[in-house]
């Protein structure tokens, strides 16, 4: 069965109050739930309809986690999986004339 390989994103955040987990499709999307997710914990606005890169996320991340290194923790990784593809999913074949078939 042939495969074709998926990425996906996983997010997790805790502290004192529990862990969040969450499976983003994008790296974008995860980078964004993490600006989102420190935010509301540390009681911030929103951040503006602005593009979040990775770099401002893990800043922001970052300095939350270095007020209480302890208890504190975010984690982003990426996995690529391999799906199988069933047969049904592939190019269709080309229909060969079989040997002596009748004209």
């Amino acid at each position: 069965m042939p495969y074709e390989v998926v990425s996906a994103y996983t997010l997790l955040v805790g502290d004192e109050g529990g862990p969040m987990l969450s499976v983003h499709t994008t790296a974008s999307d995860a980078w964004h739930a993490l600006d989102r997710e420190i935010r509301e914990r540390c009681r911030m606005r929103p951040r503006p309809r602005r593009r979040v890169d990775e770099d401002s996320a893990t800043r922001l991340a970052d300095a939350w986690r270095d007020a209480e290194p302890d208890v504190r923790y975010w984690n982003l990784t990426v996995h690529r999986l391999p799906v199988p593809v069933p047969v049904i999913a592939a190019a269709p074949a080309v229909a060969r004339p079989l040997a002596g078939a009748l004209r």
